[in-house]
């Protein structure tokens, strides 16, 4: 066999080949934001020099690249005079503001508590915002209206569209 006609035959074989033989066309896709890592029945807790600070326990919860997103979030929050503790279905926690929903349950050591179904919690304020309906208890007291703050800090409580019923001490 000539060396040309071996060449020519290898030369036709890889000419059919690129016109024959299409290239695998590989489409990127896109999963958007992949969690760092999944916890289920958790319990995160903060200390620093002074001793714990908070407690976040949850039964599922997905670390982002810069949040927490958590279901049945229980938050303990131990930085200020009075504990604060606040239960919800749903928490996203995301530079020390927590932003909570669904069956919301706020209750401080001293007898204060609330109940709503959406609100934000600054850390850092310390500052509890509801846009919502809520209901409030201070001792014997309750409190309904449709939006909240209150603040662990300075013990004020604001509100709109406040109905009290406030009961007296008999003497």
């Amino acid at each position: 066999m000539n060396i040309s006609i071996f060449f020519s035959a290898i030369i036709f074989a890889m000419f059919l080949i690129l016109v024959l033989f299409k290239p695998l066309n590989i489409k990127q896709q896109d999963f958007g934001e992949i969690p760092i890592f999944e916890l289920t029945n958790f319990k995160v807790m903060e200390l620093d020099e002074k001793g714990l600070t908070t407690v976040m326990n949850g039964d599922k919860g997905i670390r982002y690249k810069d949040r927490y997103v958590v279901n049945n979030i229980d938050y303990t929050d131990n930085t200020k005079k009075y504990l604060a503790n606040m239960k919800a279905n749903k928490g996203i926690y995301k530079d020390d503001i927590i932003d909570l929903e669904g069956n919301l349950v706020y209750v401080r050591e001293d007898g204060i508590s609330f109940s709503t179904q959406k609100a934000i919690y600054n850390k850092e304020t310390n500052i509890v915002v509801s846009s919502t309906n809520y209901i409030a208890n201070i001792g014997q007291n309750e409190v309904t209206g449709s939006y909240i703050e209150y603040n662990n800090a300075l013990e004020t409580m604001k509100s709109q569209n406040v109905t009290v019923n406030y009961k007296l001490k008999e003497r």
